[in-house]
């Protein structure tokens, strides 16, 4: 029975995880597109830098302070680091995506280019949760973890 009653409750953690980071990415694909169509002038590749960036930034603070906050904090600058690397690489997927989209296949329609971005956030978003809670934002079991009250390590 210990067995189930874990499997349950790792279960109903992680629901609550993607439910709030689910939020916070509704929140910040809104932010990311208002910034990404305010931006479209400058060219998408450009805009999607620019709006990436903004959001990315809002994105931290949020899932730091409410999806995650109940995870071990690692220091700010290994978990900001990490989170924008992360980012970045989910940025290279949605320009990766939006440009061969663009490039290759001559979309240039707002409409359709916003429906192209919407399914790279989403291909995106898949890869940047997997790796916010495997590297990001960690278990209190896992080796880099150093509680906030415990004296720092000799280096």
């Amino acid at each position: 029975m210990n067995f189930v009653r874990r499997l349950r409750d790792r279960w109903h953690a992680l629901i609550k995880e993607l439910t709030k980071f689910g939020i916070i990415g509704v929140v910040n694909t809104a932010l990311d597109f208002a910034v990404w169509n305010a931006l479209l002038f400058i060219g998408p590749i450009k805009a999607q830098i620019v709006s990436t960036i903004v959001s990315a930034t809002s994105s931290y603070f949020m899932n730091r302070h409410w999806t995650f906050r109940h995870r071990a904090r690692s220091g700010l600058r290994r978990e900001y680091l990490l989170f924008f690397g992360f980012n970045a690489v989910g940025l290279l997927i949605t320009a990766g995506i939006l440009g061969v989209a663009t490039y290759a296949f001559d979309v240039e329609h707002v409409a359709a280019l916003n429906v192209v971005k919407l399914f790279a956030i989403a291909v995106a978003t898949a890869f940047r949760f997997w790796a916010y809670r495997r590297w990001v934002f960690l278990h209190p079991e896992d080796q880099l973890y150093e509680p906030e009250d415990a004296p720092a390590a000799p280096r």
